[in-house]
């Protein structure tokens, strides 16, 4: 005896709408975060940058060096 296959299920749209001001702050979202997880995340949008955009060097544009000014 075969059996019947399953009727299937129906999924409902659920639609919030909202405003932005009802929306929390993406600011106040990341300064929870750990600062490992900031440099994380960070570093992860610049690789998939990179790949977006085959043009860009994968590498800083300028080499930047801080020196301490002796005072006096």
């Amino acid at each position: 005896m075969e059996q019947a296959a399953p009727a299937p299920r129906m999924i409902r749209k659920v639609v919030c709408i909202t405003t932005n001001k009802d929306q929390p702050s993406d600011y106040q979202y990341w300064v929870t975060r750990p600062i490992a997880e900031r440099i994380d995340a960070i570093e992860m949008l610049r690789q998939s940058y990179l790949s977006f955009r085959q043009d860009v060097p994968p590498r800083l544009q300028r080499v930047y060096r801080v020196t301490e000014q002796s005072r006096g």
